[in-house]
């Protein structure tokens, strides 16, 4: 039979229809097969990298389904660590090549299980979870690379923070069998807790030829200065215990010993310091009728008395850690945590972050010899002084201690500071806290680094009526060779200025500008004609100073141009019986104002004198004709967040608060009102912005024995 063709509309039939049923299987079937190929297609030619299938994560890899790699009896093993290796010898740089952020990229290994030929795992912990939250917020931070061909430096997954839990010859083959170790060129390693018994070495003692170690016990003997970073020992009760920041000041007890394993020698001594000096100082050991665990580790006791540890801490201004069998303890982090002054008796260790931060705003160290002497010692440290120090190690705590995550970004950021160092951190940004560190202007300078030379500066001279003397300072400051103009504020509206044959003839231009009123902060408005940067501002009977003293204030400004560089220092105290702060003029080695009196300055600072001054502080000055000098000062360290720079060794002026007959300073109200000038200020800005240091910049060969000739500034005066 033929069968019968139909004919339609779209011409005929070539293929019998199916049933519907039959048609929707196969098309339904068709599509599935079309999905598969293009799934394995996409899966199979879609550009990806093999080492970024390898990212470290222990959120998408167990520890126990990381790959088992044994590690041959015959394997090589690394050479010891060299000590001679510094970053210019044995760290390749041209890795880290040209980087726009100016940020090291680091590569983290895949995570792998070593054994040995016979399945004997290399560490008996395996990862911790400390070096499991170092590694994962390194991974989670801006220096991440999953590319190894991008990285810079290179961290083992390989967990050696605790050497006791280490199988030592074994770790170091597996360190060798690294695909990129090449003799540990660009690896860093971590490690807390060096050494083991008897001797204790104070640095790792796994075989790590050229690594970087990031390492918690360093001595001055294994130390690679500026190669190593020493960082500090973790204390787990960091995450366990929260102790809210408490107020700097005085404690229950002076002096608080809290470590339980401590030399007898020691514990002698601090016995013997506790019967003389009663309840000033707490000396705390292990509890001995509490059951071991827990409660033994946050418990500390004194003939029965239970304490809670580390919250014991808070109560006492200086606590001591001594060295124990390791010179890194954990104890120094818990003492930071509580606010608490360490006092650091532990020759030759090497204090955690030493390369960047100032322990001696933060801590007292004492050679072990004198703990006999600790007592004393602390005593002769200023309240204030402790106060700050108290601040400061809580602070340490929380930027630098508080986690692992903090520990590992910090010992990174130092290594990307030695790398990069156009754009490494300043000091103050290592050591300022926020609450002083004024981030939003870091300078108000658009200056080079150093200014040039050739502009010279604008002396601007406030007189009144004492023409001999002004005449006299005009004569010696005319002698100064950056001088490019001089500028005589006459602040007399009753009495003209002299006539223009009388003045002394100078090689610089001189203009005298007459104001509307008498007052102090006329000394401080920007004049157009303050055509250069540097201004100093001198007062009419500073006849004391010499040529070259003036030129050396202005070479020290050209390197520090965002600083008020003066001559006398004065310093603000916390008076704790008034309870309020207090101007001292007396002399001291701590300085945190100086007078501009004499003083050089960038003109910037004129016109936020002027025009920005917060609050009334400007109108009190003038209305008390007193301390424009003080808010100078106040403006300055408000802005910058940075000190004042005293210069040379004068410790005063001849006329200023001493001796000058028509001196403002001789009345005896003077000293009162700067005193009420700092309150009033302080509580205008909201804060106490005015730093305190010991700091003094004297010419090269100034007390040198050297011939006149040779010194670049022979006439510097004396206190």
């Amino acid at each position: 039979m033929c069968a019968s063709v139909k004919y339609g509309s779209r011409g005929p039939a070539l293929i019998p229809r199916m049933k519907t049923k039959h048609r929707i299987y196969y098309i339904t079937l068709f599509s599935v097969v079309l999905l598969g190929l293009i799934a394995t297609g996409i899966f199979q030619f879609w550009p990806h990298s093999i080492e970024s299938s390898a990212e470290w994560s222990l959120d998408r890899r167990s520890v126990h389904d990381a790959p088992l790699v044994r590690i041959p009896m015959s394997s090589p093993i690394s050479e010891r660590g060299d000590l001679s290796c510094r970053m210019h010898t044995c760290f390749d740089v041209y890795r880290c090549g040209y980087n726009p952020k100016n940020k090291i990229k680091v590569y983290i290994y895949p995570l792998q299980r070593f054994v040995d030929e016979v399945g004997v795992p290399i560490s008996s912990t395996g990862l911790s979870r400390e070096y499991n939250d170092l590694l994962s917020a390194i991974s989670d931070s801006d220096f991440y690379s999953d590319d190894v061909s991008r990285a810079c430096l290179f961290i083992p997954s390989i967990d050696v923070l605790n050497q006791n839990s280490l199988r030592i010859r074994e770790t170091a083959q597996a360190l060798a069998m690294l695909p990129r170790w090449d003799k540990g060129t660009n690896h860093l390693l971590f490690n807390m807790l060096p050494g083991g018994p008897p001797d204790y070495n104070t640095a790792l003692d796994v075989p790590r030829d050229r690594a970087l170690l990031a390492g918690g016990g360093f001595s001055t003997w294994t130390y690679r200065q500026g190669y190593d970073v020493s960082i500090p020992v973790y204390s787990p009760l960091s995450a366990e215990v929260d102790l809210p920041e408490r107020q700097p000041g005085p404690r229950r007890y002076f002096i608080l010993s809290s470590q339980t394993a401590i030399h007898r020698e020691y514990r002698v001594e601090l016995e013997r310091l506790k019967e003389e000096n009663g309840e000033a100082l707490l000396l705390l050991d292990k509890c001995s009728n509490l059951s071991q665990g827990l409660a033994s580790v946050r418990n500390r006791c004194y003939k029965g008395q239970v304490y809670d540890y580390p919250q014991i801490l808070q109560e006492s201004s200086f606590c001591v850690v001594l060295r124990g069998a390791r010179l890194g303890q954990a104890t120094l982090s818990d003492v930071l945590q509580a606010g608490c002054v360490p006092v650091i008796m532990a020759d030759s260790y090497i204090l955690p972050f030493s390369e960047v931060l100032d322990w001696k705003r933060a801590s007292v160290v004492i050679p072990e010899e004198k703990l006999p002497e600790m007592y004393t010692i602390l005593k002769s440290i200023p309240h204030r002084q402790v106060e700050e120090m108290q601040r400061q190690a809580r602070w340490f705590w929380e930027a630098y201690f508080s986690s692992m995550k903090a520990i590992g970004m910090t010992t990174l950021q130092i290594i990307n500071d030695r790398i990069y160092p156009y754009a490494a951190r300043t000091y103050e940004e290592w050591n300022n806290p926020p609450v002083v560190k004024w981030t939003s202007v870091n300078s108000p300078l658009f200056l080079p680094l150093i200014p040039p030379r050739s502009p010279g500066f604008t002396a601007v001279v406030l007189t009144y009526d004492r023409i001999e003397s002004l005449f006299r300072v005009i004569t010696e400051i005319s002698k100064v060779p950056s001088l490019a103009k001089l500028l005589v504020v006459w602040n007399n509206q009753n009495k003209s200025p002299p006539e223009e044959s009388l003045w002394p003839k100078v090689a610089v231009p001189l203009k005298v500008l007459r104001t509307k009123e008498n007052k102090l902060s006329n000394r401080f408005f920007p004049f157009d004609e303050i055509e250069t940067e540097a201004v100093l501002a001198i007062d009419d009977d500073i006849i004391m100073l010499t040529s070259d003293e003036l030129q050396f204030g202005y070479e020290v400004w050209r390197e520090f141009p965002d600083r008020l560089v003066g001559y006398p220092g004065r310093l603000h105290l916390w008076d704790h019986e008034m309870g309020k702060w207090k101007y001292e003029s007396e002399w001291t080695n701590e300085v945190s104002m100086v007078l501009t009196g004499a003083a050089f300055y960038h003109k910037y600072f004129n016109y936020l004198y002027t025009y920005k001054m917060p609050g009334d502080i400007k109108n009190w000055v003038d209305a008390h004709m007193n301390c424009e000098d003080i808010a100078m000062n106040f403006l300055v360290a408000n802005i910058t967040g940075k000190a004042p720079i005293k210069v040379t060794p004068r410790k005063k002026f001849k006329c200023p608060e001493c001796t000058a007959i028509d001196g403002l300073s001789l009345d005896q109200t003077h000293m009162v009102e700067r005193s009420e000038c700092i309150n009033k200020f302080a509580s205008v800005f909201g804060t106490m912005p005015l730093k305190v240091v010991e700091h003094r910049a004297d010419p090269v060969l100034y007390k040198d024995d050297f011939p006149e000739k040779l010194k670049s500034f022979p006439n510097i005066g004396s206190l």
